[in-house]
């Protein structure tokens, strides 16, 4: 999915208008519904900066926003091709059926999707909701560090001296 689509699809999702959404990262009251339809429309790509206003006004990371374009097997392949010379990617074959496994030396991947499998394990179990869910996936790594943050402070707390008078 392409940015256009994605800024519509997030922007949806949160139930804002074209309006609502440009107006929150600072167009004109005048000017923000088509300044949001052309970024849609994909007649005009935000750059950097705004796409990571867009990201925060529709409380995403800038990543979700910014995904390579997939939406044709091509352009899957070459998603795949990129992750193999980037990201230690490998295409094996186990017990006759064609794979993707993680070349052990990428330890940050496969860290990262170790987090991805408990947040969906999670979600198999009904542990947390599609929300959350969503919430985690379109907010990593943020979301991710701000749980480990939670983690350090709670064993940092220093617990309540009891004093015997």
């Amino acid at each position: 999915m392409a940015i256009n689509e994605r800024i519509h699809y997030f922007r949806n999702l949160r139930g804002m208008t074209q309006k609502s959404l440009g107006m929150s990262v600072g167009f004109s009251e005048k000017n923000a519904d088509v300044r949001v339809a052309q970024y849609e429309s994909g007649l005009r790509n935000p750059k950097a900066d705004l796409t990571a206003q867009l990201a925060q006004a529709l409380g995403v990371s800038p990543q979700a926003l910014s995904v390579p374009d997939i939406e044709s097997y091509v352009g899957v392949m070459h998603t795949l091709f990129v992750l193999e010379d980037n990201y230690g990617f490998l295409v094996d074959e186990i017990d006759g059926t064609v794979c993707l496994r993680m070349n052990p030396a990428a330890l940050t991947m496969i860290d990262n999707l170790t987090l991805w499998h408990e947040q969906a394990k999670k979600l198999a179990a009904g542990e947390i909701t599609k929300e959350e869910y969503d919430h985690w996936r379109y907010n990593f790594p943020r979301t991710q560090a701000e749980q480990e943050a939670k983690k350090r402070r709670a064993i940092r707390k220093p617990r309540k001296a009891t004093t015997e008078e």
